[in-house]
């Protein structure tokens, strides 16, 4: 067995790199099941109607929140890869600080865009 387990301790960089990985399997999925709606929305109302009930019900609700959180974590740590791409932000230090901020942040933006969905939805009161 790989000595890496005792070797490394845990860092928020670590967290990044492996949640990164992770986002972008349930990424993978989750635009599977979008694609599947989509067609069933293209195919016309009686198609969508077979499926209308789970879009709209708490299990679709919480895929909705997931998948918009692992997506917008996801495009942030994207961009952190961009800029380590370019040869910047390797201090560690600064990643570990930069890695922290993109979870908190995801998390924010992930809240605030669900809570402006829940309020914008016809029959829905904020």
């Amino acid at each position: 067995m790989s000595p890496h387990i005792s070797v490394w301790k845990w860092h928020p960089t670590m967290l990044s790199s492996i949640l990164h990985r992770a986002t972008g399997v349930v990424l993978y999925f989750g635009l599977l099941k979008l694609a599947l709606i989509l067609a069933f929305l293209a195919a016309g109302p009686e198609w969508f109607g077979k499926v209308e009930a789970l879009v709209y019900s708490p299990f679709g609700a919480v895929s909705f929140f997931v998948i918009t959180g692992v997506l917008i974590y996801h495009f942030l740590n994207g961009i952190r890869h961009l800029v380590w791409d370019i040869g910047a932000g390797f201090d560690a230090k600064f990643a570990n600080n930069m890695s922290l901020v993109i979870i908190v942040l995801s998390a924010i933006a992930t809240a605030a865009l669900t809570w402006w969905m829940v309020g914008s939805m016809p029959g829905v009161s904020s």
